[in-house]
């Protein structure tokens, strides 16, 4: 027990005195995660921007124009009277659409009024010209385009069924429910704890564990009465210490400076950080065994790692991935964790929904445990 206390302590030391070490996993993430916080985790919806230009300017044409200026909730519309200039800013992109309100709107409208059916009205009467709003819009950005069209579309047919008198036959009751309003950073909080553990214990011990071998730091300690027991879990236990640290500093900074929380355990929170170190110590250890000198452990840690940081649900989810791609990367152990640590924090789910995550971690931990332990060299 001694020893055991003495090697955790040595390493917990080893960490505090390494600025290297305290910057890339402690203060990087967070860095990370508060720049891409401030850019992207502000906003989950889409911003839509509009110009209308009335060319009527009739008292139908202003009825119209204050229809689309009640939408500020959902497309900023702006009044201009330069067609030249709204179509600029529409090719830069400034607008998503612009709305033109032809001249003659409002003696369409009339015409139409004043021929409404009446008795004695023929199937085969010619009917005047509909009257109709120009909308144009950016192609390149359908999505928003399509949204904005649509709104335009829905306000422009209130419109038209008021003018014409209609009272429909069928509506729709609708009720509200509460939902999870989620940021980006609700997202990304998650994924820079599961990237932190894999990134402190998949590369640090690859790293750690090849540079004492090199140095001959394995083999003396090999000499002593020290097993490997001992050093293994002495090992474990500063990297679960540096680990709570890091989930602890990330979950502060998120929640002071991005409103984040953690809306289920804390204890399971943390069981899953327990999971994810083991997990991702025990392949640093198969990669410490097969890399020779320290210089080659890198670039294979980097080679497993590297693609599980953006396969595994870190920073996009994994549901936009191709669907033949989506059954390979829900077997790599990080999206079990992301996924796991997001339910946790965003859901507040517990074990009952979260055992298959927590199965799926357990048994890679296993398998790698197991791998490792008959690969690990002293020397």
């Amino acid at each position: 027990m001694k020893a055991y206390l003495q090697l955790t302590l040595a390493q917990l030391r080893l960490f505090a005195r390494n600025r290297q070490v305290m910057f890339w996993s402690l203060l990087f993430p967070v860095f990370f995660m508060a720049m891409l916080g401030l850019f992207m985790g502000n906003g989950s919806g889409i911003s839509l921007t509009g110009a209308i230009l009335d060319e009527d300017n009739s008292p139908a044409s202003r009825d119209l124009v204050k229809s689309l200026e009640m939408l500020g909730t959902v497309i900023e519309f702006k009044e201009q009277h330069d067609r030249d200039e709204a179509m600029e800013e529409l090719k830069r992109g400034d607008r998503h659409i612009v709305v033109v309100i032809p001249k003659g709107y409002e003696d369409l409208i009339k015409g139409l009024e004043s021929a409404a059916p009446m008795a004695g009205y023929m199937e085969f009467d010619p009917l005047p010209p509909i009257a109709t709003v120009e909308a144009y819009y950016d192609e390149t950005n359908m999505t928003a385009s399509q949204l904005a069209l649509s709104v335009l579309s829905q306000v422009v047919d209130g419109v038209s069924k008021q003018l014409a008198h209609y009272s429909p036959l069928v509506t729709v009751q609708a009720s509200a429910v509460q939902s999870l309003h989620l940021k980006y950073i609700d997202f990304l909080v998650p994924g820079i704890l599961a990237m932190m553990i894999m990134s402190t214990n998949l590369n640090g011990v690859a790293g750690q564990i090849a540079s004492w071998r090199e140095r001959g730091i394995l083999r003396r300690m090999q000499s002593t009465t020290l097993n490997a027991s001992t050093f293994i879990a002495a090992q474990i236990t500063a990297r679960l210490v540096m680990n709570g640290m890091q989930a602890f500093i990330v979950v502060l900074v998120g929640s002071l400076c991005f409103g984040t929380q953690v809306n289920g355990s804390w204890l399971l929170l943390s069981l899953f950080v327990v999971l994810g170190t083991l997990t991702f110590m025990s392949l640093g250890f198969i990669i410490a065994s097969l890399a020779r000198t320290p210089e080659s452990a890198g670039p294979i840690a980097g080679f497993v790692s590297f693609p599980m940081l953006f396969l595994g649900g870190v920073f996009f989810p994994i549901k936009e991935m191709p669907v033949f791609l989506q059954h390979i990367v829900k077997l790599l152990p990080i999206s079990h964790l992301t996924t796991a640590m997001r339910q946790v924090m965003n859901v507040g789910a517990d074990l009952s929904t979260l055992w298959p995550e927590a199965a799926l971690l357990g048994g890679w931990m296993i398998v790698a445990f197991a791998i490792s332990s008959y690969t690990f060299k002293w020397e």
